[in-house]
């Protein structure tokens, strides 16, 4: 059984720092993708870091709100993916959820309804809190 745990929420100042981590079972990093996606209060859910391939070499991207402040990461041993949060702001505010896919392309990342829903499995999803 797919299973998706996310971990790392909190609340932050305005300027800090969050690491999250999705810790992953019942299936091999070899053929996945791994996404993080947010949906803040009364928005659209939205597409933030993907990852996938081996630990030597993954294919990562990211949305463009995040872009040179976030980074994902993998450590296919341990089945985690960890994404870290610099420069947060108040618009960073939402719940983050890690999800799996073995058919998305990370290279064609993206937010609309039809990406998304080529991940199948989702975590319940961490709340980060950004505080001006």
């Amino acid at each position: 059984e797919v299973q998706l745990v996310e971990s790392g929420g909190g609340l932050v100042q305005a300027g800090g720092s969050l690491r999250l981590s999705c810790q992953a079972s019942g299936f091999s990093f070899d053929n996945a993708v791994i996404g993080w996606f947010r949906q803040a209060r009364g928005k659209e859910r939205e597409g933030v870091a993907c990852i996938g391939g081996s630990d030597g070499d993954a294919v990562t991207n990211y949305g463009d709100s995040v872009k040179g402040r976030f980074t994902i990461s993998s450590d296919n041993a341990k089945n985690t993916v960890n994404l870290q949060m610099n420069s947060l702001n108040p618009e960073d505010t939402a719940v983050y959820h890690c999800a799996l896919s073995f058919w998305a392309s990370c290279s064609d990342f993206g937010s609309t309804p039809l990406y998304q829903a080529q991940f199948r499995s989702w975590g319940q999803g961490t709340l980060v809190r950004v505080s001006a």
